[in-house]
């Protein structure tokens, strides 16, 4: 038995949703609640952008099924920066913000780099060790999305397993793939949907896809992704995060029930 796959799109506010996702004259504030009934996660990025208050959080939580998983893209202060070893007073503020108000509906945290922030072992070092573990008694699950072609490199997957830290996995035209398994969940961020595509990917692309998450949730190393040292990830059952996300954005929520539907 594998683990479970959570699968979504990335936010709930979007315009073009209206009329193709969401019913024409729904409003907004029964979106999140509309979603959720479709999908089974979302990935909050408002707080990416200004931190959120716990209220907010507690109402999102009580939108959503039990089952439901809310992941948090992490403040756009704390990782783009020059020098990531100075980010511990952003982070510490991201992690007050509240968002342990999801409760069990919390999955993880990501973290996203800008695509010229190079591999620095000594200053990414130093940013994962002021990454909390713990907050308000949950346990928090960090995701590393790293956009330059230096992270693949044996180094960052070692460091990144050590930490338990998941290094995101990215279909993308212009972001570099690492399959590498790393922590005891997988976070994958799908960046190919295409428009004249009802379901934004294939079929074919949408089967494949299922193969890849069954494969991830169960603990295996897929076959036909790119890996720096696929030979050392342990064999564990890994809860596994899909987001579609980018590309023609507005094919994302038909894209997720598409793989939701197939799964």
């Amino acid at each position: 038995m594998g683990a479970a796959i959570h699968v979504g799109i990335g936010g709930w506010d979007f315009e073009p949703w209206q009329g193709t996702f969401y019913p024409a004259g729904l409003a907004k504030s029964r979106q999140l609640e509309h979603a959720a009934r479709h999908l089974t996660a979302i990935e909050i990025n408002a707080t990416h952008y200004r931190l959120q208050k716990p209220d907010s959080f507690r109402k999102w939580a009580a939108s959503v099924p039990g089952d439901f998983k809310f992941t948090i893209k992490a403040s756009r202060f704390c990782t783009n920066r020059r020098v990531l070893a100075d980010a511990g007073p952003g982070i510490a503020n991201f992690c007050a913000q509240g968002f342990t108000e999801l409760g069990d509906r919390l999955g993880p945290i990501l973290w996203q780099f800008m695509n010229h922030k190079q591999f620095d072992p000594v200053d990414f070092a130093a940013f994962l060790n002021l990454l909390p573990r713990e907050r308000d008694g949950l346990s928090l699950q960090h995701a590393l999305e790293v956009r330059h072609e230096s992270f693949k490199n044996r180094d960052f997957i070692a460091m990144a397993r050590d930490a338990g830290m998941a290094i995101v996995f990215a279909d993308s035209d212009d972001y570099p793939e690492i399959a590498d398994l790393t922590a005891d969940f997988v976070y994958a961020r799908l960046q190919r949907c295409r428009e004249e595509w009802a379901t934004g990917y294939d079929n074919d692309s949408l089967d494949r896809w299922v193969k890849v998450a069954k494969a991830w949730s169960e603990g295996d190393t897929p076959d036909g992704l790119a890996y720096v040292d696929a030979a050392s990830a342990p064999l564990i059952p890994r809860e596994t995060f899909v987001f579609f996300i980018a590309g023609a954005k507005v094919r994302a929520p038909a894209a997720a029930q598409a793989l939701i539907e197939r799964l």
